[in-house]
């Protein structure tokens, strides 16, 4: 087979090998042998430009086996006689002692000057933009001709080609992959039916999408609000914005680095970790307020009951008293919504709430009293609370105010059963009949809300007990 039909061979070859496969490196991989076999050179490099790096680097060889280089040569445009003809856009070509020319660059593990020509020609898409150049050496001196040097450029055309295909596919798996990430991350928050949930899969759905060993998201306040995975050598964050102000950031980690695409990707994710977060806390916003409406209605309803049953008490009041009664009823059901407010949470713990009411009894009626108090902690749901620390209030006030020197108050459970006692060295309560206000209100939520049992003894000692099932 004459040169020309070698030459024809390999462009009609490349031609087939760009058109067949969106894999590069099988691409490079067959030019740098083709070119080589029918120029019948003795090696062939084939480097691509990194735009990020701004360098050209070694991808495929013939004659020597890159995949075995520890660490790939790289040079920038205008250095050594290959990043010349990238610089100048341009082949150059050396016939003889190549090693010795100024522009002539060494790397140690390419053994480059055993080669006595090159030639090198760029890489050029649509003419004019860097895609990376291509040489081919022979160990004899050697004068290409034109023909030689027009192939090689038509060659590195087509190896444009390819490396644009080769983008385009590459830019659209990743829009793929991300497009995957975000509907992941859409699914997963909107069927997560709490905010932490959703929280989770964001974290989760991004150290798949980024190949991370560790992600998290950090709020306003420097909280970390999902931990996941572990620190690592190099980290990305990406601010979480909604309606101009930062809310938080979220961070990816890894042992490589993360690429501009990458970070393309954490950006999008962020943008939907804002909205997530955003949304899910107005609905908490909205879940509150309306629980906080629902407790202050059903709060109104119980003052507006205990001043009717105030109202429609017989014999002789004092309005007075009347009044200083259902000023600590309201402030007993007060101290239940402090701590439902501190807590955050919908149950109330007992020994924090009655330590708080026993203060204030004895600061208002207890002057010259010793109250003692011993409170096992237990939790309580918040309407519960609210009945027992009415049934507290109304126990404790008449202990101190008709009761004798000495009260004690024991709060404990008892065989799955909560046991109040309210016990006082006084005779007996004088000062309210025993089917008083007080204690018709104690009675009425004994009875109704608390669903347990409430006992008046008086022997040596007055005591008080109220037990209802924890």
């Amino acid at each position: 087979m004459d040169a020309r039909e070698r030459h024809l061979k390999l462009l009609t070859g490349t031609i087939e090998a760009v058109n067949s496969t969106l894999d590069l490196e099988e691409v490079l991989s067959q030019v740098a042998s083709g070119v080589a076999e029918a120029l019948d050179a003795d090696a062939c490099f084939v480097y691509l430009y990194d735009e990020r790096s701004g360098e050209l680097v070694l991808r495929a060889t013939h004659g020597t086996k890159v995949e075995e280089m520890t660490h790939r040569p790289r040079m920038r445009p205008g250095e050594g006689i290959t990043g010349s003809a990238a610089e100048l856009r341009a082949p150059v070509m050396i016939p003889r002692r190549a090693n010795l020319d100024a522009r002539f660059k060494n790397f140690p593990n390419l053994v480059e000057d055993e080669y006595e020509s090159i030639l090198a020609v760029p890489i050029l898409a649509r003419g004019e933009r860097l895609e990376g150049a291509l040489n081919l050496r022979t160990r004899e001196p050697r004068e290409f001709s034109d023909d030689e040097i027009d192939l090689l450029l038509a060659i590195a055309a087509q190896v444009a080609q390819s490396i644009e295909h080769a983008k385009l596919y590459a830019e659209a798996q990743r829009r793929v992959h991300e497009l995957e990430a975000l509907a992941r991350i859409s699914q997963a928050v909107s069927e997560a039916l709490y905010l932490e949930e959703s929280l989770e899969a964001i974290v989760k759905t991004t150290m798949d999408a980024l190949a991370a060993s560790g992600a998290a998201l950090v709020l306003e306040d420097g909280k970390i609000a999902w931990p996941e995975g572990h620190a690592d050598v190099h980290a990305i964050r990406q601010p979480l914005r909604w309606r101009g102000r930062t809310i938080g950031e979220l961070v990816a980690d890894r042992g490589t680095p993360f690429t501009d695409a990458d970070a393309d990707l954490l950006a999008s994710i962020a943008q939907q970790a804002a909205v997530a977060l955003e949304h899910g806390r107005a609905v908490m916003r909205g879940v509150l307020a309306q629980e906080i409406h629902h407790r202050v209605k059903n709060n109104l309803q119980t003052v507006a009951s205990l001043l009717r049953l105030q109202a429609r008490a017989a014999g002789n009041i004092d309005p007075r008293k009347a009044l200083d009664d259902s000023v600590n009823r309201i402030l007993a059901i007060a101290a239940v919504h402090e701590v439902l407010t501190e807590r955050r949470e919908d149950d109330v713990d007992l020994a924090d709430l009655l330590g708080r009411l026993r203060a204030m009894l004895v600061q208002g009626v207890g002057v010259g009293r010793e109250v003692s108090a011993e409170f096992e902690s237990m939790l309580l749901p918040g309407q519960r609370a609210t009945s027992l620390a009415l049934v507290f209030s109304e126990l404790v006030g008449n202990a101190i105010e008709h009761g004798g020197k000495h009260v004690t108050v024991t709060l404990a459970k008892d065989e799955g059963d909560v046991v109040l006692a309210v016990t006082d060295d006084g005779a007996g309560i004088s000062g309210e009949p025993d089917a008083g206000t007080g204690l018709s209100i104690v009675r009425a939520l004994v009875r109704d809300e608390l669903r347990g049992t409430f006992e008046l003894t008086s022997n040596g000692l007055t005591r008080a007990e109220v037990r209802f099932p924890a």
